[in-house]
Formats: structure tokens, sequence, C-alpha cells
């Protein structure tokens, strides 16, 4: 496949065929499997490790998502910001810190599931394939911030209008072909992940954000015996 078609495809096709599995697939699973709109927590079986791969993660992904839908929906604003260097300087030292926080909450959460007994019984193929997904694409925003920094100004100068160009049916590849590889593997890898959204524990999302993150500690209580859940035991 050459560059042209490379382009052509990942960029001005994939996107709509990403975005038209997420659509019909999520619906799908809602309407015939709605049980498993869950985060399906393993938080019971071990703790400790959960609360410092949780929450870090989510604190530091929601803050990198958020810089991202700021970039698309107010571009010119950000710009705006980032004329000021000091401004773009916090910008981006902040938004660096908070990947590196989502990734030491990622490799915390890796190892958890690798090192308990009982969690590895209760991992899916499913959910390694989604770890591995999300390690491979914060791993990348990490690369690009530093190999290719100052993304905050070139996302909204380029990345955006390419980006609503798909949303007006009219995908302008001229924004995006002479993008680096690593910010092309990237946006690639951003749309691999929303079409492999729907099979995975993230639709909990959609109908739970993530309340849990400032929510007061709950008390859970059950009949098994602790010793028996160390073994990879289930609870009743």
């Amino acid at each position: 496949m050459t560059n042209a078609y490379f382009d052509l495809f990942f960029f001005g096709v994939f996107p709509y065929i990403s975005l038209a599995v997420f659509l019909v697939m999520v619906i799908y699973r809602y309407r015939t499997r709605e049980f498993t709109y869950s985060s399906l927590s393993s938080q019971l079986l071990e703790n400790q490790h959960h609360f410092h791969g949780m929450v870090p993660f989510h604190y530091g992904i929601l803050a990198v998502l958020t810089g991202h839908l700021v970039a698309f929906l107010l571009p010119q604003q950000l710009l705006l910001w980032n004329l000021k260097p000091l401004r773009l300087y916090v910008l981006e030292i902040s938004t660096f810190v908070c990947a590196l926080l989502s990734l030491f909450g990622l490799l915390n959460l890796l190892v958890r599931r690798g090192v308990s007994p009982a969690l590895r019984k209760v991992t899916l193929l499913s959910d390694w394939i989604l770890f591995g997904m999300l390690l491979v694409q914060i791993a990348l925003g990490i690369q690009i911030a530093i190999f290719h920094p100052w993304g905050s100004s070139w996302f909204a100068a380029s990345l955006t209008p390419y980006l609503w160009s798909l949303v007006a049916l009219s995908p302008d590849l001229a924004f995006v072909v002479p993008m680096p590889l690593l910010v092309k593997a990237h946006i690639v890898g951003a749309f691999i992940l929303i079409a492999y959204f729907p099979f995975t524990r993230l639709v909990h999302v959609l109908v739970a954000p993530v309340p849990y993150l400032w929510r007061k500690p709950q008390v859970v209580r059950w009949y098994g015996s602790p010793s028996n859940l160390a073994r990879g035991g289930r609870l009743p």
C-alpha cells in the first residue's frame, strides 16, 4: 500500500468505520446485554494497588482528554492563550505531568492484574488487549510531547481543522498528511480504540461517569472467607 492509499484509508475512511462500529455496537450491547454496562469492579479482590492505579490513571487521563477536547472545540481561544510563553509552558508541562500520572496508574493496574491470582482469573483477554492499547496510546502521547513539543498549538492549528472536516463529511487530508509518524500512529490508535470501545469495560463511562473519584468511602460486607478470596476463590 503506497503512502497515498495509506493516508486515504486511515485518515479518510477508517475514522468513519470506527465511529460506525462504535455507534452500532454500543446500541446493540445496551439493548442485548444491559447488565454489562459496568466497570465490573475488582476492588473487593484487591484494594491497595487498585487505589494507587485507578485514581492516578483516571485523574491523569481525564485531564489529558479534556485538553484534547478544548483544542478541538476552542482552538482560537487556545492559540490566544498560548501567545504568552509562560502560559504555554504551564499548559504543556501540566499536560505532560498528567500523561505521566496516567501512565503510572496504568502500569500499577497491569502489575496488580499480573501478580494477583484472584485478579488473573477474572481478567478477560479483552481486558489485556484494552490495557495494551491504552499503554501504547499513552506512550505515544508522551513521546509526541517529548519529540514534537508545543502540541497544544499545532493540534489547534492543524489537527482541529482535520477533525472538523471529518465532522463535515469532507475529510481534508492536507492537514494530517504532513504530520510526523508518531502523530499519525497516535491518531490511528485513537480511532482503533474508539472502534474497540463497545467491546470493553469502558462502556461504563456512558452511563456512570466517575463519581467514585470524589464519593465518600463505602462499607461493603460479605460472608466469604478472606483467605479463600486470597487464593482466588469466588464471592458468594
